[in-house]
């Protein structure tokens, strides 16, 4: 099922994010993951792509086998770093001969010591979205967005405008970055809305159940922790089970509030843990009606 479809009224959507294994030596533990997690039949199951496509062929596979072997809707992610225009075009064919209808169009992270953008190929997520539109233009197609600005964005008047070009291009929905702090979410959608983008947004929501999540979270994604949840972090932090407990109780927190001010898209970036996945389901079991 395409996305979009899901998004069309006012039901509450939960969605969920894994990632493939980075070698084979992992595969097993993140196929078993991947199963627990589907499961739990979420609205929806994105799965990611390698910086410069390292894990495409899992990718494909991986959001291949959620579809048709665990019935549920799926996601591929697609990234245009060190990705050619032949290279791209290669992977939607794959998509397409699996039956992957939905993906989310991103530039991707860029690696250490890579050239980017490639000559000739292509610079934004904005190209990638105009590329999957002329060769699989049945495709839905996604973005990210980012409630605290891209970290590499001038300000953030300019970072809307590049989600603008994206949407202008074709981008049918956008997923946002993780957040803690809802205000800065509802902000960031009035300015969204304001700038004339009126596709859905879905909210990206990150539980942190490990203290070591906690700076890193900072560190990749710049975002803001309001006191309250480092309050949290530096009560609960090196008791691994309270903390955990602490990090979902937190999570299914915000997502209350997002869904009592209308908010009802929810993508839960799950680090491929089930069993906190399973926890803010079971948290939120009257709420989204599963």
């Amino acid at each position: 099922m395409k996305i979009t479809e899901l998004l069309k009224d006012s039901k509450v959507t939960l969605s969920m994010e894994v990632f493939p294994p980075k070698n084979t030596t992992a595969f097993e533990n993140v196929i078993k993951a991947v199963k627990q997690i589907s499961a739990l039949k979420p609205d929806f199951i994105s799965v990611t792509y390698g910086a410069g496509g390292g894990t495409s062929e899992h990718t494909i596979n991986i959001a291949k086998d959620i579809k048709d072997e665990y019935g549920v809707s799926s996601m591929a992610h697609l990234t245009c770093v060190s990705s050619t225009r032949e290279t791209v075009e290669k992977q939607l064919v794959k998509m397409k001969e699996s039956g992957i209808e939905n993906i989310l169009a991103l530039r991707g992270d860029i690696p250490d010591e890579t050239e980017f953008p490639l000559p000739g190929q292509f610079h934004y997520a904005a190209d990638l979205v105009s590329e999957i539109k002329r060769i699989a233009p049945d495709m839905c197609i996604g973005g990210a967005c980012y409630p605290e600005g891209h970290p590499e964005a001038v300000n953030k008047a300019e970072d809307i405008k590049h989600i603008k070009e994206k949407v202008d291009a074709g981008c049918e929905f956008l997923t946002s970055q993780m957040f803690f702090d809802n205000s800065i979410f509802y902000n960031y959608l009035y300015r969204l809305r304001e700038a004339g983008i009126m596709v859905p947004v879905i909210a990206g929501i990150m539980p942190v159940t490990k203290k070591s999540q906690f700076a890193k979270s900072i560190q990749l994604s710049g975002c803001c922790m309001p006191a309250r949840f480092k309050a949290i972090v530096d009560w609960f932090g090196d008791e691994p089970l309270k903390m955990q407990q602490a990090g979902i109780a937190y999570a299914a927190g915000q997502i209350i509030d997002l869904v009592a001010n209308g908010i009802n898209h929810i993508h839960i970036y799950t680090m491929n843990n089930p069993e906190v996945a399973k926890g803010i389901m079971e948290s939120l079991s009257e709420i989204i009606g599963k």
